[in-house]
């Protein structure tokens, strides 16, 4: 277990883009590939590893150099305390979102009633959120990927949530009801100009859904679309 971690270490250290995270994602790829905790790694640095543990060890260092996310690798990340499913069809919910929602709870009483709109959900992330700690909230998530819907769907089964989160496939607020009104409106459209994207670091660039990433020329394309239908719609 030490070799293998010492080698993968090595292995990530040689690559820039990789060098400041690589004593952090070796071992997190090794406690993946073997299913132990942190505690249990640092344990057993004599553990044998089998050539089947060795190779799939390998492969999954092989995709991180490649620089694609730890967290399509994994298929997990963490969101507000909620373990969330990802795949490469949806953005990596980041810890800056998690600010969108703690503003959201501060403006809102636990215990009240109330209708919530998430638009361009993704990974479904800041509805469960919002969903989870406003226990008689009812959140409606819509995004236009049918693949993101599908990974959102997933997540709200996993936190028992189907009941309280709708999903809905929809561009902005297109496909609600004519007069549909909502107590909240949230979002994290995609915000990023077309001519920034090679100043993007690659394994956001060439990993992460660009329809998630980019919004015209000034970034703002969506802004000028959502903000109209949103405020009609609060």
């Amino acid at each position: 277990l030490r070799e293998a971690l010492t080698g993968a270490t090595s292995q990530l250290d040689q690559t820039p883009d990789l060098r400041g995270d690589a004593l952090r994602d070796a071992p997190l790829r090794l406690r993946h590939t073997l299913g132990i905790s942190h505690a249990a790694l640092l344990a057993n640095p004599d553990r044998i590893l089998s050539r089947d543990q060795q190779a799939a060890y390998q492969a999954l260092i092989l995709r991180r150099l490649t620089n694609e996310p730890i967290q399509y690798i994994t298929g997990e990340q963490e969101f507000y305390g909620l373990a969330l499913t990802v795949s490469s069809a949806v953005l990596i919910p980041r810890p800056e979102t998690e600010i969108l929602v703690e503003a959201v709870l501060c403006e809102l009483q636990r215990e009240v009633p109330l209708r919530l709109l998430d638009i361009g959900t993704g990974s479904g992330a800041i509805a469960l959120a919002l969903a989870h700690h406003l226990p008689k909230a009812r959140v409606t998530a819509v995004d236009l990927s049918s693949a993101a819907l599908e990974v959102a769907a997933a997540n709200v089964a996993r936190h028992n949530l189907a009941e309280r989160i709708d999903l809905l496939a929809s561009d902005l607020l297109a496909a609600l009801a004519p007069g549909e009104a909502f107590d909240v409106i949230v979002s994290n459209p995609p915000y990023v100009p077309t001519a920034d994207r090679d100043a993007l670091p690659p394994q956001v660039r060439d990993f992460e859904p660009a329809s998630a990433l980019f919004a015209g020329s000034t970034g703002l394309d969506l802004y000028r679309r959502l903000v109209p239908q949103a405020h009609a719609a609060l």
